[in-house]
Parts: C-alpha cells; sequence; structure tokens
C-alpha cells in the first residue's frame, strides 16, 4: 500500500499544474480566444514566483507576484489580439518565445536556489486514516485550490448567467455584439483569467513540484495544457480527468527510467507527449470534429464603428 499511496500521490502532484493551467485556457477558449502562449506564461510565473518568495521569503508572495507576471503577459496578448486584432495563433507563439527567455533572465540570479516546499495540509483525524487518510487529506494547498477552481469554473460555465454571456460570445461574437453584449470586455476578462491561471501553475512548478528554479523547468507542459482542453473537449470536469491520465503518463516514464528498462532515456521522457498526440488522434478519428468547438474561436472581432 505504501507504494501504491506514493505512486497515486505523484499522479495527482504531476497533474495540478495542468490542471490549473488548462481550466484558464478552458475559459478562454470557450470565450472565442485562443491562447497558445501558456508554456511562456508558466515560465514566467514561474520564475517570478521563485524569486519573489525567495527575496521576500514568503510563499504567498511569490504566489502573488507568480500571478501577476501571467496576467501582465496575457494582458500584451490581449492588447495584441483584443486591442489590434491581430492574429491570435501568431501572437500565442509570439508569447511563448517572449516568456521563455522573459524566465532565463528573471531567473538567472537563482539558478541552484532551493526552497522548503510548501508544507502539506494535515488534518488530524483524517489524514492518518488507513488507505485513503494521505490521498484524500495529506496534499499541499495547490491541489484543493485546483480541485476548487474545477468546481468553480463548471459552475461558472454551465450555470451563471455570466458563463452563459461568455459561452455566447465564444460561439457567435457578431451575434452577440449585435444583441449588445460587451464581447472585448468578456474577453479581456476571459483572457486574464487564463494567464492568472497559467502563473499559479507555474508557481506550483517552482515552489511545491520541484521548489528550486531551473531553466525550462516547463518542459511542454503549457503545450500538454493546450491538448487537454481540446481532449476534454472545453469542459472542465473532463479537464481534471484528463490531467489525471496525462499527469500519470509523466510519472510512468520517470518509473520506467528508475526500472533501467534498457530504453533510450529520451524516448521514455517523450511518453507524455506522445500519449498526448495519441490521445488527439484518437479523439479525432473517433468523433471527427468536435460539436464543442467555440464557433468563433481564433477568430479575431472588430466592432462595428
Amino acid at each position: 500500500m505504501g507504494l501504491t499511496e506514493a505512486v497515486i500521490l505523484t499522479v495527482i502532484a504531476a497533474a495540478t499544474p495542468l490542471l490549473i493551467a488548462a481550466l484558464g485556457e478552458t475559459v478562454v477558449e470557450r470565450a472565442g480566444v485562443l491562447n497558445l502562449g501558456l508554456e511562456g506564461m508558466m515560465a514566467v510565473g514561474a520564475s517570478c514566483g521563485f524569486a519573489a518568495a525567495s527575496m521576500s521569503g514568503s510563499t504567498g508572495i511569490g504566489i502573488f507576484a507568480a500571478v501577476l507576471a501571467g496576467m501582465a503577459l496575457s494582458a500584451v496578448f490581449a492588447f495584441l489580439t483584443l486591442g489590434l486584432a491581430a492574429n491570435q495563433v501568431a501572437s500565442g507563439l509570439a508569447l511563448t518565445i517572449l516568456g521563455l527567455g522573459l524566465s532565463g533572465i528573471i531567473g538567472a540570479g537563482f539558478v541552484g536556489t532551493q526552497r522548503s516546499p510548501v508544507p502539506r495540509v494535515e488534518i488530524p483525524g483524517l489524514s492518518d486514516l488507513p488507505y485513503v487518510g494521505k490521498i484524500l487529506f495529506g496534499h499541499d494547498p495547490f491541489v484543493y485550490a485546483a480541485i476548487a477552481l474545477t468546481v468553480a469554473c463548471a459552475w461558472f460555465l454551465n450555470r451563471s448567467h455570466r458563463g452563459l454571456v461568455l459561452r455566447s460570445i465564444g460561439e457567435n461574437h457578431v451575434s452577440a455584439h449585435a444583441l449588445g453584449l460587451p464581447v472585448l470586455k468578456v474577453r479581456l476578462a476571459a483572457v486574464l483569467f487564463g494567464g492568472a491561471c497559467a502563473g499559479l501553475a507555474g508557481a506550483y512548478l517552482s515552489l511545491v513540484y520541484t521548489p528550486f528554479w531551473s531553466p525550462g523547468m516547463t518542459s511542454g507542459r503549457g503545450w500538454i495544457a493546450l491538448a487537454l482542453v481540446v481532449f476534454a473537449s472545453w469542459r472542465p470536469a473532463r479537464v481534471m480527468a484528463g490531467a489525471l491520465i496525462f499527469g500519470g503518463a509523466t510519472v510512468l516514464q520517470l518509473h520506467a527510467q528508475a526500472a533501467s528498462l534498457g530504453l533510450p532515456s529520451q524516448a521514455l521522457a517523450a511518453v507524455p507527449y506522445l500519449a498526448t498526440v495519441v490521445a488527439l488522434v484518437l479523439m479525432s478519428l473517433g468523433r471527427g470534429r468536435s460539436s464543442a468547438v467555440p464557433g468563433s474561436l481564433g477568430m479575431p472581432f472588430v466592432p462595428d464603428r
């Protein structure tokens, strides 16, 4: 049971940054905006969060700085795509390159510095329960925040009036504008929320998952989170399930390397990304173009003057 418990806890830890980043991107894409800059925003969030936490000695300040950093980069993306109606794909790719470069500059003075990881939340009486105690009640605050965020996003998109407005804008921004809905304001709020989630996911990597900073520590997780949104058909509950699947693939390749199976380490390291590609291909072959795709996704909107 000790080994099984350790594996489950590791899978949940690997899935948490994917879940947080993908939930933010789900809201962004349901509003009709495609932001491919997740990788860059996560990297900047990781570097700014670690730098702020190291200089201030406060994990809370580090998390706040990471969220602000993610929102700042997403604001640049919003200015290009919403303000200037620039191509969203090109702007997102540029944002990734910018974010990776900035993270290297910001974190240059902190390479090799280590911090104590964020402590786990221990609930007296529950955390010591046999079999399920540590699995359900022995995680760090980020895990519980990710679960709460999943519930909140699902409720917002499916049950709230503002969520309905956001989804209608994502389906047809022209009709929404004709009805008097504030298309650009709603999309701006969604993009900033997605940036905040990406920054928070980056903070998890540098402050909890591996409590140190190193260049390139996101390791493609932003791209996996983007694929996860499509895999989950833009539904928050499915995003959580998909994050656990892809997190399990990440842990699987780590255990495979430790077991010395005789396979090249590069091939084993590619397992999570191969699993992502296979999942997307199977989904495309089985269902074709998903009806859940927002109708105005990736299309620029210029209001009539």
